[in-house]
């Protein structure tokens, strides 16, 4: 299944981060700059078919969405469900470094957290089917390439998910504003499961309880929360941080 892609930073990324998953781009021929030079010297090396083509042209292909002038047909990231995600944490070589969404409904924030996860070297984020935020155009487009490097799994029942993780060895640390504990008391190093609750609702009860600690982000200004996707960002490098 393909879908478009858009937007200089995330065509670029997928074009150096998996170009075989690009199969044809169109481009603003009125553009002549450094960034889109970049992205055709790719396209071009990568033997992804190029197309010129206008502004009324492109925005016709992503219904009116900002494309600053190019626009890609990539293939859709294949959907993971529970078989993946073993047959991922059988392989992997290192300690399990997961990241799970419990109930992130914003694509905008799940591309920002696949991002971010990309970043901080988690082999895999994790979210429930229903009631959450899928791998769409908007989602890849935010995560700019990290779609395509991520594994993103996306499980039927997320509590007996968090079980069977458990079962595994994998120590789950949940972020909750109401937890004692901060989140740099914790030992984030061996084998770890993030979990971040929904935008505004936080963990849902069920998530909750079977996390094995729940921690909270000191903070000294006046708001009362950090949006899902910077919260995120703040757990995932202090474990990285200490994992390093």
């Amino acid at each position: 299944m393909s879908d478009y892609l858009y937007g200089l930073h995330a065509v670029q990324a997928a074009l150096e981060q998996a170009p075989d998953s690009v199969s044809e781009i169109w481009v603003d021929q009125r553009r002549h700059d450094k960034r889109m030079a970049a992205i055709l010297a790719l396209a071009k090396k990568a033997g992804v078919t190029i197309h010129g083509s206008d502004k009324r042209e492109l925005e016709t292909l992503v219904a009116g969405a900002r494309h600053q002038g190019v626009v890609a047909r990539s293939v859709t990231p294949r959907n993971l469900g529970e078989a993946d995600l073993d047959r991922i944490l059988d392989g992997l070589q290192a300690p399990p470094f997961l990241l799970i969404l419990d109930g992130v409904t914003d694509p905008h924030n799940l591309g920002a957290c696949l991002r971010s996860a990309d970043a901080a070297g988690v082999h895999v984020v994790i979210a429930p089917k229903d009631r959450a935020a899928s791998l769409t155009a908007t989602a890849i487009k935010v995560a700019s390439g990290a779609a395509q490097t991520v594994p993103f799994v996306q499980v039927t029942n997320l509590a007996r998910t968090l079980k069977a993780l458990q079962e595994r060895g994998i120590w789950l640390v949940g972020l909750d504003g109401h937890a004692e504990q901060t989140l740099y008391e914790l030992d984030l190093r061996g084998p770890l499961g993030i979990v971040m609750g929904a935008e505004g609702q936080g963990l849902r009860r069920l998530t909750k309880e079977r996390c094995d600690f729940l921690a909270i982000i000191p903070m000294v200004g006046t708001v009362e929360s950090l949006n899902v996707s910077v919260a995120t960002g703040v757990c995932l490098f202090e474990a990285l941080r200490q994992r390093r």
